[in-house]
């Protein structure tokens, strides 16, 4: 089938295949609940079409995040750790290590997540393979506003901004 689409078109559509399959249930709930066939199956149709909606809304957010996989070097999340395996450079860091996340442009327009703790600061692009999976990592940190997040890597202006930063350390024992 890649040969009927410009790789551009391929790499929208993949970009954007979690928004369509929660649209395609959707769709499919709406025409199980239109069609005449009693309740149980109406009902069915209306449940397909809850489920579709709740996974569209954090769908659309992924699309939006995700800004391709042509960027340098590799990102990894496994239990709440980041692993960036770059050309030049690379580490780890775990989330509950994190203090800072910033988003940098720099002069030549490229983008990275800049992630530092109390020790190291590892510096990601956000186009590199794998960088879509930072998304959920960095969703599941505590107060961060996702919205400004999804702004911030669509946004053409040059420097850093700050998106989150730990309020107080975490204590070792409750």
């Amino acid at each position: 089938m890649s040969g009927f689409f410009r790789p551009e078109a391929m790499a929208a559509l993949s970009r954007w295949k979690e928004v369509l399959g929660a649209l395609a249930v959707i769709a499919i709930g709406l025409w199980i609940a239109l069609r005449p066939g009693g309740v149980i199956l109406a009902g069915f149709g209306y449940v397909l079409i809850g489920i579709g909606a709740a996974f569209l809304v954090p769908a659309i957010r992924r699309a939006r995040f995700n800004t391709g996989n042509e960027g340098p070097g590799a990102v990894q999340v496994d239990e709440r750790r980041i692993l960036y395996m770059g050309p030049v450079t690379g580490g780890t860091m775990a989330l509950d290590d994190l203090r800072v996340l910033s988003v940098r442009r720099d002069g030549a327009d490229q983008v990275a997540w800049v992630l530092a703790d109390t020790t190291q600061l590892l510096v990601i692009p956000v186009d590199a393979v794998g960088a879509d999976a930072l998304f959920d990592a960095f969703a599941a940190l505590p107060g961060l506003n996702v919205e400004r997040l999804i702004r911030a890597v669509q946004s053409r202006t040059k420097g850093s901004q700050q998106l989150w930063t730990r309020e107080r350390p975490v204590a070792l024992t409750p």
